[in-house]
């Protein structure tokens, strides 16, 4: 009898992980890795070019963040949308106007928060007109100067299957297409994860963001596109939908940091995961499915010692 229900509690916990892996596996691609070391621990199609939709704004943020970084960019610097920003944009959910003014961390937050193009864009615009040209003499508007600044880090990243185009990532009636992979947009968002001020843009759940109109201050409510925040330690990342990316999800999730002691020594091992999501038809349940099965496979590398092959390091 006992060995009867021991065999049914197995069978049962092995359809579980098995319809786990088949939901996450309806996704184009996806990876899951220990966001500490890089080390992957499950993938499908990593490799894959594909188009990512709003995740290309984690990018955005990284250029303006660095920016800000090394030349010493304001970001309480309050600046004019452009009436560039809304070109190639059918959606103004904030309700902007050409000529508004808001400060450029507002604009982060909209961009990051509420996955706003007309933000994104504006972004670009002034950062873009404040940075050298990467190809000296080349006559660029102040936009694509920017998306040059976004596919150098791609390549000081590593990102060798990615290519900006816009920093926004839409990718309707653009040529040429943008593209990435899995792997490459797990690359940027450890990058991205590593900046206190961008893990805290986008784990607001809302955030108010305030502009001026012709001497009118304003408000806006942002509220957070990516549904699984605050669920499970998820404290990140990043929605990205477009007719040709799909559904596109990256989550990042923290536990309690594990402490290992050997004898007088003692070693604390951060526990941070990450999932990357692409061209899915449910996002929200694909990538919560996928944190679950990346614990699991978590706790027994851990468990096992956490070897890390060097291939399947990011």
């Amino acid at each position: 009898m006992h060995s009867l229900r021991r065999f049914l509690i197995i069978s049962l916990a092995v359809l579980a992980s098995a319809s786990v892996v088949r939901s996450a596996a309806a996704a184009q691609a996806y990876i899951i890795a220990d966001a500490q070391t890089g080390y992957i621990l499950e993938e499908q199609e990593p490799r894959k070019k594909l188009q990512v939709g709003s995740l290309t704004k984690i990018a955005t943020a990284c250029v303006v963040l660095d920016w800000s970084e090394k030349k010493s960019g304001d970001l309480n610097e309050a600046v004019a949308i452009p009436p560039e920003a809304f070109r190639g944009t059918t959606e103004n959910n904030i309700g902007f106007q050409p000529g508004d003014s808001v400060s450029l961390r507002d604009l982060l937050y909209a961009a990051l928060v509420q996955s706003d193009n007309i933000a994104a864009y504006t972004l670009a615009y002034h950062v873009g007109s404040r940075v050298e040209p990467i190809e000296a003499g080349a006559k660029l508007t102040p936009a694509d100067t920017f998306v040059a600044q976004m596919n150098a880090l791609a390549k000081q990243l590593k990102m060798e299957r990615t290519r900006f185009v816009n920093p926004h990532g839409i990718d309707w009636k653009v040529k040429p297409l943008p593209f990435s992979t899995a792997e490459d947009m797990a690359r940027l968002t450890r990058y991205a994860m590593n900046k206190p001020s961008f893990r805290f843009y986008v784990s607001q759940k809302e955030r108010q963001i305030s502009f001026n109109r012709q001497g009118q201050p304003l408000n806006y409510v942002l509220r957070n596109t990516n549904e699984l925040l605050g669920q499970n330690g998820i404290d990140g990342v990043k929605t990205g939908t477009s007719s040709r990316a799909g559904q596109c999800l990256i989550l990042y999730a923290n536990r309690e940091s594990e402490v290992v002691r050997d004898g007088h020594t003692e070693t604390v091992y951060p526990r941070h995961l990450m999932v990357v999501l692409l061209g899915s038809t449910s996002r929200f349940a694909e990538g919560a499915a996928l944190m679950q099965r990346g614990w699991q496979l978590y706790d027994q590398w851990a468990a096992a010692g956490r070897m890390a092959d060097p291939k399947k390091l990011l």
